[in-house]
């Protein structure tokens, strides 16, 4: 079988990315039902997908990126326009699934589609609901752990011992979840204390927990400030383009009161932190961390030394 399929890659170099791709359009097209759905405490599987009108959608009408761009972004059943946002997950998922094809074995490549998934849910629930559900912080955890132990090249090299990789890849995956989530616990009470208000959901604890099930204590670290790069680069932008045009930034982030009231963004607003995370999270599952882990490994190194007499 495996035979087969290395013959199907040499003939036609194209055809399991292609393949990929399509499957992660396709899943990214569920993800938009879970996002929408899932806070309202819908069920993501039923009904089928409908319009707002309450005509269902036809199933030529439901293909990923296709049907919106031969639809023109409107319902053929009674014109109403459909947001950008559903290509934009659709084709964001296939890219994603696309580059963890060209980043890892196809093992570790499947469960990077995984926790691809679980990012993209959680960016945009985030963004519209300032939640992150527990389906994909916790549960996101605990599956993170199980996927370790049954592919150990989640988490570094296969020494040959199925069962002893599994292990030390699970412990890792364990020490990841505890690690991250306990840093962002640490760094959320303490700016707690120091700014006499919530400084970072219990929702965004439990996320950097579920990155270190998959990424190592090392990814969740480096999301977690990664992060706070991201989330100022993305907020300077917004404020720029807001003080040069006068109106807010179309991609800027949601921003409300600790009251729970639509504000624009300043001091004092509170802005979702899950989407900064899931884009540092992301770039060091499929890039950075390459360079991140010696740099991690030669800093383990310096405090193990003994002190000099």
């Amino acid at each position: 079988m495996s035979e087969t399929l290395a013959e199907v890659a040499a003939a036609f170099p194209w055809f399991f990315p292609a393949v990929l791709f399509v499957f992660g359009a396709c899943i990214g097209s569920f993800l938009n039902v879970v996002i929408y759905r899932l806070p309202a405490g819908k069920s993501v599987v039923t009904p089928g997908s409908h319009c707002r009108c309450g005509q269902p959608i036809r199933w030529h009408d439901n293909i990923p990126i296709l049907s919106w761009l031969i639809l023109r972004g409107r319902a053929r059943c009674c014109g109403a326009a459909f947001s950008v946002r559903y290509p934009f997950v659709e084709l964001l998922t296939g890219l994603l699934f696309l580059a963890c094809w060209f980043a890892f074995p196809p093992a570790k490549a499947l469960v990077g589609c995984f926790f691809v998934s679980l990012l993209v849910a959680a960016t945009f629930i985030d963004l519209d609901h300032f939640i992150i559900p527990d389906v994909f912080t916790i549960g996101g955890a605990v599956t993170g752990v199980a996927l370790a132990v049954f592919v150990p090249s989640l988490h570094g090299e296969v020494e040959g011992i199925y069962l002893l990789d599994g292990l030390r890849s699970g412990t890792t995956a364990l020490i990841g979840v505890l690690i991250g989530s306990a840093l962002v616990l640490w760094i959320a009470l303490l700016a707690e204390v120091l700014l006499k208000k919530e400084a970072m959901g219990f929702g965004d604890v439990k996320f950097v927990g579920m990155i270190g099930a998959f990424c190592g204590w090392q990814g969740g670290v480096f999301s977690l400030f990664g992060g706070a790069v991201v989330g100022t680069i993305w907020i300077g932008l917004a404020l720029v383009w807001k003080k040069l045009t006068g109106k807010a930034a179309p991609i800027a982030p949601k921003s409300e009161t600790p009251e729970g009231e639509t504000a624009p963004i300043g001091l004092g607003v509170h802005v979702p932190f899950g989407p900064m995370l899931a884009v540092a999270a992301a770039i060091y599952f499929l890039w950075a961390h390459r360079w991140v882990e010696p740099w991690f490994a030669d800093i383990a190194v310096l405090f193990q030394r003994s002190p000099m007499p």
